[in-house]
């Protein structure tokens, strides 16, 4: 079972975000797009996981208190970098509490064998990867400039930085994924207050 823990997106921030994808969509025809109801921020990707520890995650997530924190959904960029773009993402600005949940939860769930992060928390928005090669944000020795989303950077340095809205979640969950040649399906097991 492939698992996840995230942040649900505002209805109202999702449309936003819609309107924007379809603005900017045909100018990377062969990018492989996020369904903007699939459109959540990842503070934990846990991965293949058997049923069995479903519960035991649960119950260090349900341990978890964090206070929650106002979430700016605004501007955009390349991962990872601009000329060698495989991923395009909405940015996200956000308090301290933001990372300090995501590696309460990375700590609390490395109690179970589950790996740590090995990198900074980065919030954003995963809007669209590159057609073919990997859609991770890092960078490998392999990256070289390509133009999967050269036209979507053009287009959008004619415009004023895009501001899509603020919420503050109250909320997180377990979600499962279950991947398919349509797209990925993301289930909520389980739901979390913020304090």
């Amino acid at each position: 079972m492939r698992l996840f823990i995230a942040l649900d997106i505002d209805d109202g921030i999702r449309e936003r975000i819609a309107r924007f994808v379809e603005g900017v969509q045909p100018f990377a025809p062969d990018a492989r797009w996020v369904n903007p109801e699939s459109l959540h921020l990842t503070l934990k990707f846990i991965g293949e996981q058997p049923e069995s520890e479903v519960d035991k995650i649960k119950q260090v997530l349900a341990a978890l208190r964090q206070p929650s924190t106002e979430i700016l959904f605004q501007g955009y960029g390349f991962f990872p970098t601009a000329k060698s773009a495989r991923v395009f993402w909405v940015g996200i600005e956000a308090g301290p509490q933001l990372p300090a949940l995501a590696h309460e939860i990375d700590a609390m769930t490395a109690t179970l064998g589950i790996a740590k992060e090995d990198r900074a928390f980065s919030p954003h928005l995963t809007l669209a990867r590159g057609a073919g090669g990997s859609g991770s944000p890092r960078h490998h020795k392999q990256d070289r400039p390509n133009c999967a989303f050269e036209l979507v950077q053009k287009r959008l340095s004619a415009l004023p930085t895009p501001e899509f809205g603020t919420m503050t979640p109250r909320e997180f969950f377990l979600y499962r994924s279950e991947l398919s040649p349509k797209g990925s399906k993301y289930t909520k097991l389980a739901r979390f207050a913020l304090q």
